[in-house]
């Protein structure tokens, strides 16, 4: 049985992270790092209370198998560059750098459909650069998963062009089968199971989940 540890498990993806790894027999102990103490309850679960900032302060409790990062925020929340970067880059490298150090053999990071380094929009070229910095960590296996349109239920608020947009993918879906299906939407419980479902057999040092990969991954799991 497998100890894993999660980033982001408040969030849209990492809640689903945080139930599935807890409700998976393959799992003695799940740890989840957040800001505030968490409304759940379980006899795997294990609490840390922290952030970026005192992470360090945290490092000799981050000890794990497998660490899941799904941390992200948004212009609303984060509207300055630098404050958004740190969220979005700065923290997800740290975990993962602290978790490497700590004998984690594997990292399961979401980031974002056409993320690149070099590109010129600032959100997928941070999206790229936290890639590029964690797969430098050369953990055993480094598994990316690229979703493009998360939808489903939020707590948080969106901006009304989001919120129209969140609304009305699941019907351009079937127009969107350019490109290997890459840009169709996925519910974040579908990206949090297909993450999990990827754990279970490694083989790659780097796996880079498109839809397409992830959707295999879950057809795989109805059909067994």
């Amino acid at each position: 049985m497998k100890k894993a540890i999660v980033f982001g498990a408040t969030g849209f993806v990492g809640s689903h992270i945080l139930s599935g790894l807890l409700n998976s027999p393959e799992y003695e102990q799940v740890t989840a790092v957040a800001r505030k103490n968490l409304d759940i309850t379980h006899p795997k679960l294990r609490i840390l209370i922290g952030d970026y900032d005192s992470l360090a302060d945290l490092k000799s409790e981050i000890t794990a198998d497998e660490i899941f990062i799904a941390l992200g925020t948004t212009k609303a929340k984060s509207p300055v560059e630098a404050e958004y970067y740190k969220v979005d880059h700065d923290y997800p490298v740290l975990a993962a750098q602290i978790a490497k150090e700590r004998g984690a053999k594997s990292v399961f990071l979401v980031t974002a459909v056409d993320a690149n380094p070099n590109a010129k929009f600032f959100y997928v070229r941070t999206k790229g650069e936290t890639e590029r910095d964690v797969i430098a960590l050369n953990f055993e296996h480094t598994n990316i998963f690229r979703p493009s349109m998360i939808v489903g239920d939020r707590k948080e608020n969106r901006s009304l062009f989001e919120g129209a947009l969140m609304k009305f993918w699941p019907a351009l879906n079937p127009l969107l089968a350019w490109k290997g299906g890459k840009y169709r939407g996925m519910t974040g419980e579908d990206v949090a199971t297909a993450m999990i479902i990827s754990a279970k057999n490694q083989t790659d040092k780097l796996k880079i989940h498109e839809w397409k990969e992830m959707h295999e991954l879950l057809q795989g799991q109805t059909k067994g």
